[in-house]
């Protein structure tokens, strides 16, 4: 695929200037890309996990990026690992792996396996935890009970586990798993469960920029290949007219996801900064992935639906992943809320200030 349409934390500077994360994007691409291109024509559902992209990550130590402390790595480091390989759609556990099992791990005093993958399954009042990513092929499942006081924490691994196999719309492993919290189980207080969910939904929303990139690119070079009535189909005014709405729509969702890259490496995802960014990304986002989605089938007609077409790899993705870790419209109700309460202290200025974070 094509370079990035556009800049920020997720592509090179656009403006010349020394890109200090240069390296990395580089060693990012070249694992996505050769990924995607040993899996063309080769995707099936349900997707199949890509043992060689995930050692090449383990070779680099990109597979614990963040939550190996002698890295130094942050929020900016995982959001170029993360938006990049989901760009080339490399079927791997990436940000369950580091950003969630390996952080939640470690804050909750726990060994994990040194190498493979990990994962995290959440479980809600009845014991069951639903739409667990990918936990056949992980070293270890890290297991969230929630309690009355609190969230209890602890390890197992994914053969002593009663698992229902599922999948979502993308073909990418989800399983329900039940289970309850074991005596050696380690309490965390409820601000844990807050991070993980935050985290996981930060993880999810650069991800799909990263597919909203792969399905633009793919359309442009689509609208510039495919010959209509003696053109290319980019020279057609009402296509130039779609790639633009395009473009500008996926544009409003990188900068919602700009800011929550910056929050959460400014202030960290437990900060109150964080927590709106990612609330106002995930409601961003959920408007623009089937407006960017559709328009890209549109392009692409027919051929854009079937399996053999990488396109589906991108889009389904995408409307896969928007609905994790809480739905568009359960963050529209919290950004809602926070608006009713501003405006409730009678302080002229107050919702401004709490829309925009202006303090």
């Amino acid at each position: 695929m094509s370079e990035a349409l556009a800049g920020g934390v997720f592509a090179a500077n656009a403006a010349g200037s020394a890109d200090e994360h240069a390296e990395l994007r580089r060693l990012v691409d070249d694992i996505g890309r050769r990924s995607f291109e040993a899996r063309i024509g080769q995707r099936s559902l349900p997707e199949a996990f890509d043992a060689e992209a995930w050692a090449a990550l383990e070779d680099t130590g990109l597979s614990r990026l963040t939550s190996t402390p002698d890295l130094e790595a942050g929020p900016t480091e995982a959001a170029i690992v993360l938006r990049g390989l989901a760009r080339h759609a490399v079927a791997a556990p990436i940000a369950e792996t580091d950003v969630l099992a390996g952080w939640l791990a470690a804050a909750a005093g726990l060994p994990v396996p040194e190498a493979g993958p990990l994962t995290v399954a959440i479980a809600d009042a009845d014991g069951s935890a639903r739409d667990v990513a990918w936990p056949r092929v992980c070293a270890a499942v890290v297991l969230v009970a929630r309690a009355d006081d609190g969230v209890r924490v602890s390890i197992a691994r994914p053969e002593d586990l009663d698992l229902v196999e599922g999948r979502n719309l993308a073909g990418e492993p989800r399983a329900t798993v039940r289970f309850a919290a074991s005596a050696d189980a380690v309490r965390c207080g409820a601000e844990v469960a807050d991070e993980l969910a935050r985290r996981g939904a930060w993880a999810r929303c650069v991800q799909v920029l990263g597919a909203l990139d792969a399905a633009a690119e793919m359309t442009v070079a689509h609208t510039r290949e495919r010959q209509q009535f003696g053109r290319a189909l980019s020279k057609f005014q009402a296509v130039q007219h779609a790639l633009a709405q395009m473009a500008g729509e996926i544009e409003r969702g990188r900068a919602a996801t700009t800011l929550a890259v910056a929050a959460a490496a400014d202030h960290g995802f437990d900060s109150p900064q964080a927590d709106y960014a990612v609330t106002l990304a995930k409601v961003v986002l959920g408007r623009v992935v089937p407006e960017v989605t559709t328009t890209a089938h549109q392009l692409h007609g027919a051929i854009g639906v079937t399996l053999e077409h990488s396109l589906w790899s991108a889009t389904l993705r995408a409307h896969s992943w928007i609905g994790e870790f809480g739905s568009t419209g359960r963050h529209a109700r919290r950004l809602g809320r926070r608006a009713l309460d501003a405006g409730a202290r009678g302080d002229d200025g107050a919702l401004w200030d709490a829309l925009t974070w202006a303090r």
